[in-house]
């Protein structure tokens, strides 16, 4: 019999978006499938909507808010597939991406991932914008992650194909994190997997922009967790290869948040800056800027420029 692949979608006020992306997971190619829907908490339609599909075999579970973390490991409790795929609620899949996902791992190592071809869109998937093609190939675990940090390059949760017994050996979602949860997720099941593979077939379109999504939090909650993701990422990595290129990639992605937050808090700056060093400095050269931004940043330093751009979305 073909394996079962379980699909996964948490799901927190995605009333705009639900139906479509449960439509996208019932509309898979693959024929032996379970959809898990997981309320977590949501106050508009979601769990109306999800209960909708029931009738078309969608198993829908309603849980207090607890998370995005929280609901993915209710989901992974309740699965019973081989596979599993994870697909945020206001994410979609092409027809064919788990039959093609499953197809080439029938040829690779066991404990290998699937990956594909993703891109970001707002409302229409076929004017998806493929900005990180360079991860569109098969990667070592510590290839891949060397390659985050060194670009800031990533691979979306809705284009992972995991086997269940790779999700099993990684543990749980760390509920503790919001905000790039997912980045230090995948980076335990990357190191304990054969390696990635990916898949020239199939696509997974991952819905960017929104207001208000987890994506685009920068609150405090939002700034410690990705900091903390950080100095996870860093232990794993470190632990799994403790070399130049690693140390080198670590020290980048500090760098990062350090670009991507600054000036505040303070507190985390300093610690970003102090793991920096102890790693041997990064290779980064500066924040990504548009040129009226890059302007002035050649004129006050993109320090001061970052200062005043904090002070006036104050």
């Amino acid at each position: 019999m073909s394996p079962l692949v379980s699909c996964i979608i948490p799901c927190y006020n995605a009333a705009p978006f639900l139906a479509e992306t449960l439509d996208s997971a019932l509309a898979q190619t693959w024929p032996h499938k379970e959809i898990i829907l997981v309320n977590d908490g949501s106050n508009d339609d979601s769990l109306a909507i999800g209960r909708g599909y029931e009738a078309r075999g969608v198993k829908v579970i309603d849980q207090v808010n607890r998370g995005a973390a929280s609901a993915r490991n209710r989901g992974l409790r309740e699965a019973r597939g081989e596979y599993i795929q994870f697909l945020d609620a206001d994410d979609l899949l092409s027809a064919e991406k788990l039959s093609a996902q499953l197809e080439l791992l029938q040829h690779r190592p066991s404990g290998t991932i699937a990956t594909c071809a993703w891109g970001r869109f707002q409302s229409d998937p076929l004017k998806a914008s493929y900005a990180d093609e360079i991860v569109f190939r098969d990667f070592s675990p510590v290839e891949f992650l060397v390659l985050g940090g060194d670009s800031g390059a990533m691979m979306h949760p809705s284009a992972w194909l995991v086997p269940r017994s790779v999700t099993d050996a990684a543990g749980p979602w760390n509920e503790t994190l919001s905000l790039n949860d997912d980045g230090e997720y995948f980076c335990r099941v990357l190191l304990v997997s054969a390696g990635m593979a990916f898949s020239s077939n199939g696509r997974s379109y991952y819905r960017s922009g929104l207001p208000g999504s987890l994506s685009q939090q920068r609150g405090e909650r939002a700034r410690r967790s990705q900091f903390r993701s950080i100095e996870l990422i860093e232990q794993h990595l470190l632990t799994a290869e403790d070399s130049t290129r690693t140390q080198r990639a670590a020290a980048n992605y500090y760098q990062r948040f350090i670009y991507d937050f600054f000036p505040a808090p303070i507190d985390l700056m300093r610690q970003a800056e102090t793991r920096i060093a102890a790693l041997g400095g990064s290779s980064l050269s500066g924040p990504a800027m548009g040129p009226k931004t890059a302007a002035l940043a050649r004129l006050i330093g993109w320090k001061n420029t970052w200062r005043l751009r904090h002070l006036i979305r104050a």
